[in-house]
């Protein structure tokens, strides 16, 4: 028996590789199905089934690609319907790979067609769980992306708890957690940074697994959901649906582009330039009105945030020997319409004679300085739950996350001082609205944590964000 799992840091996703015998499973696989594929021919085991846990909300499967190449049954729980051909598993229902037995547990709470795969060793004992979203490492699923208008956030919230205390928590203590997701997705609250788990320490440490009543389960779990990204039900429909070959969409989209054909793509086809090069190159020089989005950080979370159109045409300004990988990222989350990059990057562009642009970054103690004597306007870009545990008193809290709500509550002719954590996020920030014409901008390098070093006094204080929106503003080809 051997078990992997196959965790990817910048979508915080799991997915797992099963074989015993000959034989081997997939569980949860990310869009490119070439490392699945490798491994099983290195092990000399043949695919033959890929289990999805629930149709995913903050990645496209690769479900559909993987199945082709290797003619292996894709499996979904109970409720589950598909456009392209699927097996729905009965709940209980057993699967066989070599020596091994899979065994559906249907678990509804996430969507309704969230399920646990138990697996089962050779000797028949209760091994491990895949448990997809409905467990995590200290978290549970959130239960409002699948809301219809006859199935609210609390029902599925107490669909959920059914699912934990029938299905999963009876297991033994031994029993191993495979979650789909660790510390950094969007799909829970207080997610582990650990990716795997005994079942029995989940009890003692996840607080959804505690004696708690139903309604106050409920309660908890509905308290407190960020909006989700504006891309998730987009993917959920890629992932009912079907896709196209990732092989054409990394072939197209790592198009090598002369300056001049560059340029000519940008305006013709208005195409959004996304540089994905570090924050610090972005600031001293970049192409007028591109977007800054760094492949360093969580890159394919921030773009399916953040770009509203999943046909958007995008060109790139990459790292040298990183233009298949930015590729690879943007397709994972369904962004498909890469037309490709510029070669010689933007070096090459200032020797074409074409104009660059720039951004202001200062240190905290630049900041610190100004702040303490002038009166400026600080744009704090962290997340609703960061500037509610720390932040400073004359700061204004503007999400990054729903920036394209919130741009055109500023005036254009203001000066801004923008600053985030660390420094990714405020120099996104930043390049979007100096992409939408807003000039006087000046990020804090190093972020909130290398202000916070200067001594500087902080505010604590938590109010309701009011930043909550949940509807997306319909906006012309290159916004993002």
């Amino acid at each position: 028996m051997k078990i992997e799992q196959i965790y990817t840091g910048c979508l915080a996703q799991g997915a797992y590789f099963v074989s015993s015998e000959g034989e081997a499973a997939i569980i949860d696989p990310l869009r490119e199905v070439s490392p699945y594929i490798t491994r099983a021919e290195k092990e000399k085991v043949k695919i033959k089934y890929i289990f999805e846990t629930h149709f995913h909300a903050d990645f496209v499967s690769g479900h559909v690609g993987l199945a082709k190449k290797t003619n292996a049954t894709i499996v979904y729980g109970p409720k589950a319907e598909t456009v392209f051909k699927s097996h729905t598993a009965k709940d209980g229902e057993e699967f066989k790979i070599g020596k091994l037995t899979i065994k559906t547990l249907h678990t509804p709470g996430h969507t309704p067609e969230s399920t646990t795969y138990l697996l089962k060793d050779e000797n028949g004992k209760d091994y491990c769980i895949f448990s997809g979203d409905t467990l995590f490492i200290g978290d549970v699923g959130r239960p409002d992306l699948a809301v219809k208008s006859d199935l609210s956030q609390e029902d599925l919230a107490g669909m959920l708890y059914d699912s934990l205390h029938t299905k999963i928590m009876p297991l033994a203590d031994d029993v191993i957690v495979y979650p789909a997701h660790g510390a950094g997705s969007a799909c829970g609250k207080n997610m582990s940074k650990e990716t795997f788990d005994t079942l029995g320490n989940q009890k003692k440490v996840n607080y959804a697994l505690q004696n708690i009543s139903k309604p106050e389960f409920i309660k908890e779990l509905t308290t407190g959901i960020l909006p989700a990204p504006q891309y998730f039900p987009k993917n959920v429909m890629l992932n009912k649906t079907g896709y196209d070959n990732v092989d054409t969409i990394i072939s197209t989209g790592t198009t090598a582009l002369t300056p001049e054909q560059f340029e000519q793509l940008a305006n013709t086809e208005q195409a959004l330039v996304l540089d994905v090069r570090k924050q610090d190159e972005f600031a001293k020089a970049h192409i007028p009105n591109s977007v800054f989005i760094g492949i360093n950080g969580q890159f394919a979370p921030w773009v399916g945030a953040l770009i509203i159109d999943l046909k958007q045409p995008i060109l790139l300004v990459c790292p040298k020997g990183q233009e298949e990988e930015a590729v690879l990222r943007l397709s994972r989350v369904g962004y498909d319409n890469c037309l490709g990059f510029l070669q010689g990057g933007v070096e090459a562009w200032e020797k074409a004679g074409k104009q660059t642009d720039s951004i202001k970054s200062i240190s905290a103690e630049e900041f610190v300085k100004i702040y303490n004597t002038k009166d400026i306007t600080v744009l704090d870009v962290r997340k609703p739950g960061e500037y509610q545990a720390q932040h400073l008193a004359k700061a204004t809290h503007k999400a990054l996350d729903y920036i394209n709500d919130w741009t055109e509550e500023l005036k254009k002719d203001n000066q801004f001082y923008i600053h985030c954590a660390g420094g990714y996020r405020s120099m996104i920030a930043a390049s979007i609205l100096k992409s939408r014409g807003y000039t006087n901008l000046i990020d804090v390098a190093g972020g909130f944590s290398a202000i916070t070093k200067t001594g500087i006094e902080t505010s604590e204080y938590v109010c309701p964000s009011t930043l909550t929106k949940t509807t997306q503003t319909k906006r012309t080809h290159g916004d993002i």
